[in-house]
């Protein structure tokens, strides 16, 4: 299973970056966390509403990231999300964040998201009705 791949644009502030100008590894995380909440929400799901609505939370379980180019003040990054794998309580992302002047992968990603009950943090099965927006990309 592989969805379409979904395409998210960010801007490097000076705010991503060390004294040098080049971005730090840990802003590529929220790089990568800020793309997947997006291709949630253009699938029409919101986080906050499965939330309160099915008591459910979407967690990082692992991730296994390659850094390979830097990236720098004011680059313009596209950010990629392609869903590549489902379990009953988990799905399993394939992400790279590119330079979007030349398209030149700066990092490639694989990241797995756990559902689990808000309130417990146990893993609990992704909602039938999700699955079916989830199948739609």
């Amino acid at each position: 299973m592989v969805s379409a791949q979904f395409r998210w644009s960010i801007r490097v502030y000076w705010e991503d970056t060390d004294a040098g100008g080049v971005v730090y590894h840990a802003s590529y995380l929220r790089f990568l966390e800020r793309a997947r909440s997006e291709y949630l929400r253009h699938l029409g799901i919101e986080q906050e509403t499965l939330r309160k609505d099915n008591g459910i939370v979407f967690v990082v379980r692992d991730m296994a990231i390659g850094f390979l180019k830097p990236a720098r003040l004011d680059d313009l990054l596209d950010v990629t999300v392609a869903l590549t794998g489902r379990r009953p309580a988990s799905l399993v992302f394939e992400q790279k964040i590119l330079r979007a002047a030349d398209g030149l992968a700066l990092v490639e990603a694989r990241v797995r998201a756990a559902c689990v009950d808000a309130a417990a943090f146990r893993p609990r099965p992704i909602p039938d009705d999700l699955f079916v927006e989830i199948s739609k990309a």
